[in-house]
């Protein structure tokens, strides 16, 4: 049974008038799909209409996603200018995402880039890797670092290059190193079954689309198996105007540099 996902899952880092930054729940959609189940956008235009008693349609823009199985940092638009002004940035990479992920194994090379051509399979929804020519083959390309190991699995920061479905799921489980509770491209060997993907949207930078000042926002991963298994805040950024919020074990360090009265 899919869960029935509320506000009250939802963590607010952020909003004014023109985004509104939250941390996504791991296993809720980022916009309406074919199963019907509750989704980011449609929860977040609904908490918008009631919180600002608005008539009719709330406009909020999608700019970026994450798949359904990963939690994280995501930016709403809510002007359509604001929507063009962020996407602009994702285009010309002003706005930039960096994930945590634990996989099984280790990689050969502590750090490095990964580049795959990547195929989707519409009926089966998922993702392989390919040759350079075949046919709607997508270029992936990502650079990680091994931040700490233990006996079995690995701790792992990521920035995409490009932004393709899976994207991280299938590159590291084409060098061998599957992550953490992907049943979907064997990374399960070892995880607890139900155990949720170990990927996680931890940082986002981007302009504010009007007042062009760089905000910066990271959020811890779940404090549960396998993130437990290190030292997230040794690896992670701490910003001194930190703030902490432990409510369901997910630890917040966030850091805003803009005011919240924008036009």
């Amino acid at each position: 049974m899919p869960r029935n996902f509320t506000m009250d899952d939802v963590t607010l880092l952020h909003e004014d008038n023109s985004v509104l930054v939250v941390v996504k729940p791991q296993n809720i959609p980022s916009q309406a799909d074919k199963s019907g189940d509750v989704d980011m956008l449609t929860l977040l235009k609904n908490y918008i209409k009631e919180k600002y008693n608005k008539p009719g349609n709330v406009y909020l823009g999608l700019v970026h996603r994450l798949d359904r199985p990963t939690g994280g940092v995501m930016v709403f638009a809510k002007t359509s200018k604001a929507a063009e002004r962020l996407s602009k940035q994702i285009v010309d990479g002003d706005m930039t995402k960096q994930y945590l992920t634990t996989v099984v194994g280790r990689p050969t090379d502590n750090s490095g880039t990964l580049v795959n051509y990547l195929k989707k399979n519409a009926l089966t929804n998922n993702v392989y890797v390919a040759t350079f020519g075949d046919h709607n083959a997508k270029r992936a390309e990502l650079t990680y670092q091994t931040l700490q190991s233990d006996e079995q699995t690995s701790l792992i920061k990521v920035q995409l290059g490009t932004g393709r479905s899976h994207q991280i799921r299938v590159q590291f489980s084409a060098i061998g190193c599957p992550v953490y509770g992907d049943v979907r491209y064997g990374g399960d060997s070892i995880s607890k079954k139900g155990t949720n993907l170990a990927l996680w949207a931890y940082r986002l930078e981007f302009n504010h689309p009007v007042s062009r000042e760089r905000m910066v926002f990271v959020a811890y991963p779940p404090q549960i198996d396998p993130w437990t298994r290190f030292d997230i805040a040794k690896h992670v950024e701490v910003f001194a105007d930190s703030s902490y919020d432990d409510e369901d074990g997910i630890p917040l360090v966030t850091k805003v540099n803009t005011s919240d009265d924008l036009d």
